[in-house]
């Protein structure tokens, strides 16, 4: 047996750390590895222990007999610094023994893509888990309230964005986790469809029963938005992504990774949509 044969077994059977593991991918990565049978531990900064991506301190202990590392980063790989921390951190889990990483990274973002080669550096099995915006953006975070208003105003003009739901990333990191075939990997994940924000309003009207509208906004104003919320104004740079084209296309990486079609966004609004979210 080879030592790469040994470290990868020993990636199977030791615990997997969930970076983010209360976030909105972390969460369905725990919980189907936890179906699985397999050790989990949820590295968040209410974790037990602690893991804080700005201490480094915390790091050994949340890496403490781990074999592999589901990672995603906060607030964005793109964001200054980010190259730097996961590379930093990427060599460190290495060299505490856990060698398989996957890494939760963004379409067409070029800073991202600087982080992902970070990783891959370290000398780890790897595998960049590229994704679309989530599905469940609508459902758990960003513009939850917004579709609880009734309006959805964004700087997104009438660009499209192939949405994927969250739960087809998660299956696609668990079998990266879990299946040595996916080491070395690049999966770009989307949607089966082009959606516009028009289009989304539309779906989640028809979902809920009730009008949704989209109203689109420049990014000065979106940017103004984010700061009275305490949010980071970077992330109003990401809807340069949308507005650009560059995701505008549809890619393959979960019919790759699984063996199937990825999920429609019509079905993920009428799921969420029957778990009273959206309720008003």
């Amino acid at each position: 047996m080879t030592q790469n044969t040994q470290s990868t077994k020993a990636a199977h059977t030791k615990t997997t750390l969930v970076i983010g593991g209360t976030g909105k991918t972390g969460r369905r990565v725990a919980e189907r590895l936890t179906e699985r049978g397999l050790p989990v531990r949820v590295g968040s900064r209410s974790g037990e222990p602690s893991f804080v991506w700005e201490d480094p301190a915390t790091w050994e202990a949340a890496l403490d007999g781990v074999g592999a590392v589901y990672i995603t980063y906060y607030p964005d790989l793109a964001f200054p610094g980010a190259a730097e921390t996961v590379g930093e951190f990427s060599r460190f889990a290495v060299g505490k023994g856990a060698r398989r990483l996957v890494l939760l990274s963004g379409r067409g973002e070029e800073g991202a893509q600087t982080s992902e080669r970070a990783m891959q550096d370290s000398g780890a099995d790897w595998t960049v888990v590229r994704a679309s915006w989530f599905d469940q953006n609508f459902s758990e975070s960003f513009f939850l309230e917004p579709v609880l208003a009734g309006e959805i105003a964004l700087p997104t003009g009438d660009a499209v964005e192939p949405f994927v739901d969250a739960d087809d990333i998660a299956e696609v990191a668990v079998a990266a986790l879990t299946d040595d075939k996916h080491i070395g990997k690049i999966y770009e994940l989307s949607g089966p469809r082009l959606l516009s924000f028009h289009d989304v309003a539309a779906e989640l009207s028809k979902a809920t029963g009730r009008e949704i509208r989209y109203t689109p906004v420049t990014i000065d104003e979106y940017r103004a938005v984010l700061e009275e919320n305490g949010l980071p104004v970077e992330f109003a740079d990401l809807f340069g992504l949308i507005l650009d084209g560059r995701n505008a296309h549809l890619v393959d990486g979960v019919q790759q990774a699984l063996g199937r079609p990825p999920r429609d966004f019509s079905e993920f609004a009428r799921d969420a949509a029957a778990t009273g979210v959206w309720a008003v």
